[in-house]
C-alpha cells in the first residue's frame, strides 16, 4: 500500500513518525554498507528493504527461459546498436535496494557510460524477472513497485513452469498489464520492433526460428 506525503501530514505525530524512519533507515544504510564489502561475484546476492537475501540455485526451467530469452533480446539489441543487455549478475542500485534481475537492458544514454570494471548499475529502461518459489512474491510486489518508481519503463514477468508471460508498461509512475499469455507474440513498448514469439522462451526449436528471424530482418 502506497503511503502519500499529504496522508503523512494529516497526522499529528507526523514528525515523531518522520524521525523514527529517519532512523531506521540511518541504521539500514549501515547494513547497505556491510553487504557491499559481503556481496560475492560468484553468488546472487540482494539487498532489499534491509535485508541481505542469497539466492538458492535456480531450477532448470528457469535458467533456459532467462538463457532463450536473452538470446533473442541481445542479438536485436545488439543488432541495431540500442545500448546493453545484463543477465542475472548486473547488480542495479536503486535508492534503497539493490537487486540482481534476471535479464535488464540499458539504452544507449546510459550504456555508453559504463566502464569495463563497472560493478554497479543504474535503473534500466526493460527488465525481466523469472519467477522461483523463493523470489515470486518480490518479483510480484516490492520490486514491482520499486522497478515503478524509478522510471523503468517495462518490466515482464516469466512463469517457467505455467510458460505464460505478463508485460506491464510504465503509466503514471505505476504498471499497467499490457498481456499476459502463454502463446502468440509479444512486443516490446521499450524496444520498439522486439516482436517475438512466446514460444521462444520455453521451446528451443522456437527460440532457434525467431532467432534467425531476428538475424535475417
Amino acid at each position: 500500500m502506497q503511503v502519500s506525503p499529504e496522508s503523512i501530514l494529516e497526522m499529528p505525530n507526523a514528525v515523531l513518525l518522520v524521525d523514527k524512519v529517519k532512523s531506521r533507515l540511518a541504521d539500514e544504510q549501515k547494513r547497505r554498507r556491510h553487504f557491499y564489502k559481503i556481496v560475492e561475484e560468484n553468488k546472487k546476492m540482494e539487498f532489499i528493504n534491509g535485508e541481505i537475501i542469497f539466492h538458492s540455485p535456480v531450477k532448470l526451467q528457469h535458467n533456459s527461459a532467462t538463457k532463450l530469452l536473452c538470446k533473442l533480446l541481445d542479438t536485436f539489441v545488439i543488432k541495431h546498436k540500442l545500448g546493453f543487455v545484463g543477465i542475472e549478475k548486473i547488480m542495479v542500485s536503486l535508492t534503497r535496494n539493490d537487486y540482481e534481475p534476471d535479464i535488464c537492458f540499458f539504452g544507449n544514454k546510459k550504456a555508453k557510460n559504463f566502464k569495463g570494471k563497472q560493478a554497479q548499475f543504474p535503473a534500466p529502461d526493460f527488465v525481466v524477472e523469472v519467477l522461483s518459489d523463493s523470489t515470486a512474491k518480490n518479483d510480484r510486489e516490492t520490486k514491482s513497485q520499486d522497478y515503478a518508481a524509478h522510471g523503468i519503463g517495462e518490466y515482464w514477468i516469466i512463469d517457467a513452469e505455467k510458460q505464460t508471460v505478463e508485460q506491464y508498461f510504465l503509466q503514471n509512475e505505476q504498471y499497467e498489464l499490457l498481456l499476459m499469455a502463454k502463446d502468440g507474440a509479444i512486443e516490446s513498448v521499450v524496444l520498439p520492433n522486439f516482436k517475438i514469439p512466446i514460444r521462444g522462451f520455453f521451446d528451443e526449436a522456437a527460440n532457434l526460428k525467431a532467432l534467425s528471424n531476428l538475424i535475417s530482418e
